[in-house]
């Protein structure tokens, strides 16, 4: 049996642990002991001479053992926060990352400038982060998500259930809008946009889904599908909004103006700067 150990010592291993996989392994340290001990970074930090019990020092290990191996910590942790809420994440779903919180603020403006349109559709939806979190946000809304996968939908349910939505959202297993007729007010969407030839050089396939990673190739294959699927069902006023890869905003914007001449379409940066966001909007 491992023997009980300080905050210190512990953050101190973590970091250790992680630093060959991470860029945050100070931060992802800190969250991890906050997750095992039930307590807020800020004391964890606050306390570097508090004890962990036999269990939490046995939980410590098995985890480090895992985040030794590579596996993301968000996967070992079973949740990590996205829009400021805690999602269940197992490795049936992609991670959610900050990128994506740019997508939910632009629906969450449109849907706020346009109180009588609610019909929202979040097509490969994960996690479910995305859906869910414009539920939390918009009390009138109704959002059916859609994923390819069952495991998947699965994980989105038990985060509608974490966040109290159920009754907004409606979860239907589908390839992108192909069951679907519309119209709908907004259509979200983070479907695969990495180039099938990238995915054996990227740590991220290691343990991510890569149904939810391959784009095809040239990352665009399920964004034109998706693209000319919506050309009949977005409604008007209406709007879309896809997350792309950081090099296919040029592109991408160019699909989108072809299949929709009267829209306006524009690409938004996320925070470092990379083109991250297709915007479209019908009036």
């Amino acid at each position: 049996m491992p023997q009980p150990q300080t905050l210190s010592h512990a953050l101190n291993l973590a970091r250790g642990v992680l630093a060959p996989h991470s860029d945050t392994a100070a931060i992802d340290a800190q969250t991890l002991l906050a997750h095992l001990t039930g307590r807020s970074r800020a004391w964890v930090l606050a306390h570097p001479e508090a004890l962990l019990d036999e269990s939490q020092t046995v939980r410590l290990h098995q985890a480090l053992q895992r985040l030794a191996r590579g596996e993301p910590l968000p996967y070992v942790l079973g949740q990590w926060e996205f829009f400021g809420r805690s999602f269940v994440v197992t490795p049936a779903v992609l991670i959610p990352r900050p990128e994506t919180e740019l997508l939910v603020e632009a629906a969450l403006d449109w849907l706020r400038a346009h109180p009588g349109s609610r019909r929202v559709v979040d097509v490969g939806t994960g996690s479910g982060c995305i859906a869910v979190s414009l539920a939390a946000e918009v009390d009138e809304v109704q959002i059916v998500a859609i994923d390819q996968s069952a495991a998947a939908l699965e994980v989105a349910r038990r985060n509608a259930q974490r966040h109290g939505v159920t009754r907004r959202l409606r979860w239907i297993q589908a390839d992108l809008l192909a069951p679907f007729a519309g119209p709908w007010d907004v259509v979200c969407a983070n479907l695969p946009y990495i180039p099938s030839a990238q995915l054996a050089r990227l740590p991220v396939a290691r343990f991510e889904p890569r149904l939810a990673l391959d784009g095809g190739p040239d990352g665009l294959h399920l964004v034109r599908r998706l693209l000319r699927q919506a050309r009949v069902q977005i409604a008007s006023p209406g709007a879309l909004f896809l997350e792309i890869g950081a090099g296919q905003g040029p592109l991408a914007a160019q699909t989108a103006r072809r299949l929709f001449p009267e829209a306006y379409v524009e690409v938004r940066p996320d925070l470092a700067g990379h083109p991250r966001l297709l915007c479209l909007f019908l009036t």
